[in-house]
């Protein structure tokens, strides 16, 4: 009997929306230029975390020497060259080729050693691939077509003691007007079609999709933008952007 077939949550249609631009990764001014902005917040909290959930000295050069990190979804590779020079061994994964090549020339470049896949979660799963101390999965759940599967798949490949930071948009009329159609349509920060706002998240669906499962979620915590400084920043407001985080549970 042959073995069933193995299911995948991604979107085609997204894939080949970022693979379309896939050689813009690394441009700060190009299409990705938000990202770039966004990038300073997003590495202040994972290292935030991590320090905290490791109990690693802030003060030396690679405080993660010795843990391993899973960036799923890892675009050309904005959050795994950086954690790679925090001490961590990268293993950075996404569902697109481009995406994947343009993130191995520029960590070639780089003199950057990252174990880059074209994978998927799920089949990472299959593989055994981990278990990870630490799994990026940021801004990546609102682009796959059954969030709750992904996530799950994530959170399998976690060690034990180990974190989970999940980074996403939250599905209110706010992040309609100005993360929908304030940032695509009006300001074109990025390009249109970027988002499909029926597949943003509320805090509440993330943590429902684990609920069962052996893991505490936290969160969320919000993160703003402020016009007048153009810096991001972390807020009490979740209403747009937001990040949680993914710990196993600890035994009775």
């Amino acid at each position: 009997m042959a073995a069933p077939a193995l299911t995948s949550s991604i979107d085609p249609a997204d894939v080949s929306r970022f693979s379309a631009i896939a050689e813009e990764w690394w441009d700060p001014r190009g299409k990705f230029a938000p990202l770039h902005i966004f990038n300073p917040v997003r590495l202040a909290f994972i290292r935030e975390e991590a320090l905290i959930r490791f109990g690693r000295d802030p003060s030396v050069r690679q405080p993660f020497e010795g843990l391993k990190l899973l960036d799923i979804g890892c675009g050309g590779g904005l959050l795994s060259e950086p954690m790679t020079r925090l001490g961590f061994a990268v293993t950075g994964v996404d569902a697109s080729e481009r995406n994947i090549g343009t993130a191995s020339t520029h960590a070639a470049e780089q003199g950057l050693e990252i174990d880059y896949r074209a994978s998927t979660a799920e089949q990472l799963l299959a593989d055994g691939a981990g278990p990870f101390d630490v799994i990026l999965n940021m801004e990546v759940i609102e682009h796959v077509a059954d969030p709750g599967d992904f996530l799950r798949s994530c959170a399998a490949m976690l060690a034990p003691g180990g974190l989970m930071i999940v980074a996403t948009l939250n599905r209110t009329m706010k992040a309609l007007a100005l993360a929908k159609i304030g940032a695509e349509y009006i300001l074109r920060w990025v390009p249109a079609g970027t988002h499909d706002w029926n597949k943003f998240l509320t805090p509440d669906e993330v943590r429902g999709f684990l609920t069962g499962q052996p893991f505490d979620v936290d969160g969320p915590f919000g993160v703003t933008y402020n016009p007048l400084t153009g810096k991001w920043s972390r807020s009490p407001d979740a209403d747009i952007n937001y990040m949680m985080t993914v710990t196993p549970a600890e035994a009775a």
